[in-house]
């Protein structure tokens, strides 16, 4: 086949795609009460009635989730967006969160004041793109992963100061970009420990103990591997940590759950994993989030390709789908929990290569497909009942056939 001949198959595939996607868009368009964004969503975050956008325009946009509207912009990197993390000015545990980081292409984390949209400090953190961006509150800890293979920290105990963020430690480990972290701090021994996990994409998941060594000058953060968890065949997108539990999910088209710690129970056998027909590009484990009970809300959401997919944790060992929810007309890389103030209605927001972001009801996002359909069939029956000539008397049938044939 010569190369002119694969250029036109590759072509005439590529205009399905596109014809298939503006189908897609049209028949969408208003599902999910659609945002739309001048770029691409590259992360999100959601807090109290706000979601938070790294776009691929460069920007950073806070938009209200009631209303649809940008009520701020941040401005200042010189490449795409790419990743996320707030953290307080005051010590931990005040709950005063109004410091922006951000993370870009263009190698550097940015520092922003929420109140007044000023950066505070710029810091030249990594030698290619920073993709993605971890905040240790109790340890004034930021942890960033790039593509440059690395894994760095940063002293966020003086988040004000105008200067670059101070490097306290790295880990070099990864033979390919690391794309997600997670951590948990480790309360176990005569010493806090902070457990961290790094996610690449070639597919490995490394398990790190870091601890602070106060012995130097300059106190540092020291990473020994503790653990490699099974890999996926190729690349990690998103991971996800939380009672024990730790979601991936890949380009390989699947999920894996990894237990972890590991139970010292022998007879507990690894989760199989969940398998789909496209690449998942999120992860959202409904059951852990802590203002949620596990048990009403036992669900897996997850993007792959231009769905969201619902599936029933309840038993950890079968994973059982619910539903595939169409909406967007391309990959659903973002999903977060959104609590809306003050009904506390529990709500999911999607971020998509489209260019949106959409709102979904969680009642409604988990109702299986079957009794979508029964009371589809419920509410015609209703209807139907609805349209019957009403019961007349013997006099009322007399008049109106009087009236019928004045008509004629």
């Amino acid at each position: 086949m010569s190369m002119s001949t694969e250029n036109l198959f590759r072509s005439e595939a590529e205009l399905k795609i596109d014809l298939a996607r503006k189908q897609k868009a049209e028949k969408y368009k208003d599902i999910g009460d659609p945002i739309s964004l001048p770029g691409v969503p590259l992360d999100i975050k959601v807090r109290g009635n706000y979601v938070w956008v790294a776009e691929s325009t460069h920007i950073t946009r806070k938009i209200d989730l009631q209303t649809g509207k940008t009520v701020q912009l941040y401005k200042g990197h010189s490449g795409p967006v790419t990743s996320l993390a707030f953290c307080g000015d005051k010590k931990y545990g005040s709950g005063d969160e109004n410091i922006l980081i951000t993370g870009s292409w263009d190698k550097t984390i940015k520092i922003w004041n929420t109140d007044t949209r000023a950066v505070i400090s710029s810091t030249s953190a990594h030698t290619d793109f920073v993709k993605a961006l971890l905040v240790v509150p109790s340890l004034e800890l930021l942890i960033s992963g790039s593509s440059d293979k690395s894994v760095r920290f940063w002293d966020l105990s003086s988040p004000h100061s105008p200067s670059e963020l101070p490097p306290v430690g790295s880990i070099s480990a990864h033979s390919r970009p690391v794309e997600s972290l997670a951590a948990y701090l480790d309360t176990t021994g005569t010493r806090t420990r902070l457990v961290l996990f790094t996610a690449d994409t070639m597919g490995a998941i490394k398990v790190w103990d870091v601890v602070k060594d106060s012995t130097e000058k300059s106190p540092i953060w020291r990473c020994t591997l503790r653990d490699e968890l099974e890999r996926h065949r190729t690349k990690i997108n998103e991971i996800v940590y939380g009672n024990g539990h730790l979601w991936s999910a890949s380009a390989d088209e699947t999920i894996q759950l990894h237990l972890y710690p590991p139970p010292t129970d022998p007879k507990l056998k690894p989760s199989p994993p969940i398998v789909h027909r496209a690449a998942f590009r999120t992860v959202l484990p409904i059951y852990l989030h802590p203002k949620l009970d596990p048990e009403t809300f036992s669900y897996l959401l997850a993007g792959s390709g231009d769905s969201i997919i619902v599936y029933d944790v309840s038993s950890l060992d079968e994973a059982e789908l619910v539903r595939e929810v169409q909406g967007h007309w391309h990959d659903v890389t973002h999903l977060q929990i959104w609590l809306q103030e003050p009904t506390r209605d529990v709500w999911v927001v999607s971020g998509s290569l489209d260019g949106s972001l959409r709102k979904w009801k969680l009642s409604e996002l988990v109702v299986p497909p079957s009794l979508i359909k029964e009371e589809s069939k419920r509410t015609t029956a209703k209807t139907d009942e609805s349209r019957r000539p009403l019961d007349l008397t013997e006099e009322e049938e007399k008049e109106l056939a009087e009236l019928m044939e004045d008509e004629v």
